[in-house]
């Protein structure tokens, strides 16, 4: 790869026909990246700020950072009479703080496509928390940090006070400068946007940054517009420098999360808590390292004089994260919702059809990439994709324990990953009942029902392209152009609807059998088993976690602890009672499954081993089975007990993160940034190489003989307090 990097302001914008923004209809107020610049940001900037419904086929808004407090605490004019038009003195008020002031060019890249926009009079302090290595590494690899490893020190949880031999900052003025750059753009501080000379030239790119107009069901109730409340997307990247090895077209939006208003905002304050923002930039990369489609994380950025009143007054952060894509299924839902449902909020819209085929084209050309031949329909195939993805990404929820929490419609990706990190939970003690999220009263969203609540939004995705589904089906294949629903009758498209729905029950069976098909290979990747069997769920799977269950043990570490099983620890009779060496081992080792329980005070010990002998016997059993598998290995020589131990420490992780260890993380950063972003940047490290033996695991020293961090390492890899088990968290963010 090529080692050549750009500081943020300088990084490679997407080509035009890779823009979301030049192939999508922009909202009728902000109509132009010219236009936003020159006129709504400096005349009346109070439109991206006010709440308010985008005209029908409208499916973004251009849309600056604006990470003020809110509500906006505007101060009276002096004298009174200097403001007889108050709608003119509030929209100077915000264009004095608008990013509208064009910087000087960079010398060393004068020709880059976007210039730097500084504000005036909102000044405040920065201050960069987190830097995440692995999305640096996997989404942006040209994007030069400077020295922000350095200023954030070396990762620690013992020793988060010493700052002996930690790498210094540098005193090298472009490395100084391109971390400042970093901070400044990703802070919403500073905006990037086009030049105003490059209007006029042929080859020129106009941009500026835009939140997405979605819809959607919270809760399974309809919920009108809702979009890009607090999400705003600052440019679109392509490594064309040295193009991405997986996918030459790749790009990736990078999206401020918690930057201020947009005209998505509804009543809130478009702003995100250090808590919240803490908790999705870690479980963001967590998931990439388990190998479970996500969304990517890329900084953290503390704004300590930004108050924000959530439960109790809070840091504001601003979160950056990264994806091909940020479209759901609620973008879809936006342009033809339910009409059937009694809705109390002021977001419902009408259907707007020709905003529905854009969308849809856009998504299956230029984000699914669907194989579809120009001009063929391509409806059918959008909703099956969706499935497909969606049904792989909750196959790996549930075979690692991830709850989401708020499988909301608009929350929903359209490319299968894991988006909207809130009241998520990893399993502690098995529940399959567990309800992450103490909003959800009902339990709609509880770790059991998701792979259902994937069937519901695709239900709704259905559902919202089902009338263009039916227009494709009765051309006969060829897919709808400009205006095909025009003058439409209702009877038209309940017969068009009709005919779409034909689709339902093999959206269905996709979602089911995928979903079925990846659990069980992640499950028998988990269990060191290659050779796949249709008895595999009956005979080990379920069983197993009904041990866990009935025994209220720890998910996680019993899965980590079954790594480290033989075939040879069993005894050559079921029973228990003699004193070889083996059955010594095999006892030992029950103890210690059993030993990660919550509640041992009530375990019934004679009952959990003979069932856990019974397990163990028939797993052993299936191992042996297996000799074929691992002629390869045996061919090379290779111990297959060995082999197979480490396959599965490759695929059960030893550091899981806890709702404990998020909620120690964020008070040590609330308590002292400087010292916590070290302990934070450990966690991020322990999360992102989940399957290390942190904590020195299995080594025979005593316990007084570890040092202090592995210790620590240590403690972060237990169940920790009873009180945090089954820990919910709210939806305030």
């Amino acid at each position: 790869m090529s080692s050549t990097k750009f500081p943020i302001s300088a990084l490679p914008l997407a080509s035009k026909n890779q823009l979301l923004i030049h192939h999508l209809t922009p909202d009728t107020n902000t109509p132009t990246p010219p236009q936003f610049r020159s006129k709504v940001l400096v005349e009346s900037p109070s439109i991206q700020r006010r709440a308010r419904l985008l005209p029908g086929p409208c499916h973004f808004s251009y849309v600056s950072p604006f990470p003020v407090p809110f509500p906006y605490d505007i101060e009276p004019p002096v004298p009174a009479s200097a403001a007889d038009d108050k709608g003119s003195y509030i929209e100077k008020w915000l264009a004095d703080r608008e990013a509208v002031h064009l910087l000087p060019s960079s010398a060393k890249y004068p020709d880059t496509p976007l210039r730097k926009y500084a504000a005036k009079n909102r000044d405040q302090p920065l201050d960069l928390i987190g830097i995440s290595e692995t999305g640096l590494r996997d989404c942006v690899p040209h994007l030069d940090v400077g020295d922000a490893f350095a200023v954030i020190g070396a990762p620690s949880i013992a020793h988060e006070f010493d700052d002996e031999g930690d790498p210094q900052p540098s005193d090298i003025k472009d490395v100084v400068d391109a971390r400042q750059d970093l901070i400044d753009v990703l802070s919403g501080q500073y905006t990037l946007m086009s030049a105003p000379e490059d209007s006029s030239k042929p080859d020129s790119i106009p941009f500026a940054p835009w939140s997405i107009r979605y819809s959607g069901h919270q809760f399974g109730s309809w919920a009108g517009q809702l979009g890009d409340g607090r999400a705003i997307t600052i440019r679109q990247y392509k490594p064309n420098v040295t193009p991405h090895p997986s996918d030459p077209q790749l790009t990736y939006e990078l999206q401020l999360k918690g930057s201020g208003r947009t005209p998505f905002s509804r009543s809130a304050d478009g702003l995100a808590v250090l808590r919240s923002s803490i908790r999705e930039y870690l479980c963001s990369e967590a998931m990439e390292a388990l190998h479970i489609p996500t969304t990517r994380s890329l900084s953290l950025i503390s704004l300590p004089n930004l108050p924000v009143q959530r439960e109790r007054v809070e840091t504001a952060c601003v979160l950056t994260r990264m994806a091909p894509s940020f479209i759901r299924i609620g973008n879809f839902e936006a342009f033809n919702g339910p009409t059937n449902m009694f809705f109390f909020g002021g977001g419902q819209q009408k259907s707007d059809y020709e905003g529905l085929r854009i969308l849809g084209e856009w998504v299956s050309a230029n984000v699914l990439k669907l194989d579809v031949e120009p001009g063929k329909s391509w409806g059918s195939q959008l909703v099956l994709e969706v499935a497909r993805r969606n049904a792989k990404m909750v196959a790996g929820w549930q075979a690692y324990g991830f709850m989401h929490g708020v499988m909301n419609t608009d929350n929903v990706s359209i490319l299968g990953l894991t988006i909207d990190y809130g009241p998520y939970a990893f399993m502690d003690v098995f529940d399959p009942h567990h309800i992450c999220n103490h909003t959800d009263e009902t339990g709609r969203y509880a770790y059991k029902y998701q792979p259902n609540m994937i069937v519901y939004a695709v239900r709704a995705l259905l559902n919202a392209l089902s009338p263009l589904i039916g227009a494709e089906a009765e051309l006969g294949g060829k897919a709808v152009t400009a205006g095909w629903a025009d003058g439409v009758t209702s009877e038209k498209l309940a017969e068009w609807n009709k005919a779409a729905q034909e689709l339902k029950s093999e959206a269905e069976r996709v979602v089911q059998e995928t979903a079925a098909v990846e659990y069980g290979r992640l499950m028998r990747k988990r269990l060191g088993l290659r050779r796949q069997d249709f008895t595999d769920e009956a005979e080990f799977f379920k069983p197993l976690l009904e041990l866990l269950e009935q025994y209220s043990l720890d998910f996680h570490s019993t899965f980590r602890s079954l790594s480290f099983f033989k075939p040879s620890l069993l005894p050559q009779t079921s029973s228990l009672s003699d004193s070889s060496g083996s059955d010594s081992l095999l006892q030992a080792f029950i103890a210690e499954l059993l030993g990660r329980s919550s509640e041992p005070e009530r375990l019934d010990h004679a009952a959990a081993t003979s069932a856990w002998l019974a397990w163990l016997e028939k797993y052993a059993k299936r191992i042996e089975s297996e000799a074929d598998e691992w002629k390869d290995d045996r061919a090379a020589g290779n111990d297959i007990d060995a082999e197979r131990e480490k396959e599965m420490r490759g695929a059960n992780p030893r550091f899981v993160l806890r709702q404990w260890v998020l909620e120690e993380v964020i008070a040590r950063v609330e308590r002292d940034s400087s010292s916590g972003k070290r302990v934070l940047a450990k966690v991020m490290q322990m999360a992102c190489n989940p399957y290390e033996p942190w904590g020195a695991e299995n080594d025979e020293r005593p316990e007084s003989e570890l040092d202090k961090e592995e210790k620590e390492e240590r403690r972060y890899c237990g169940l920790g307090e009873k009180k945090m088990l089954g820990f919910q968290c709210s939806c305030s963010s």
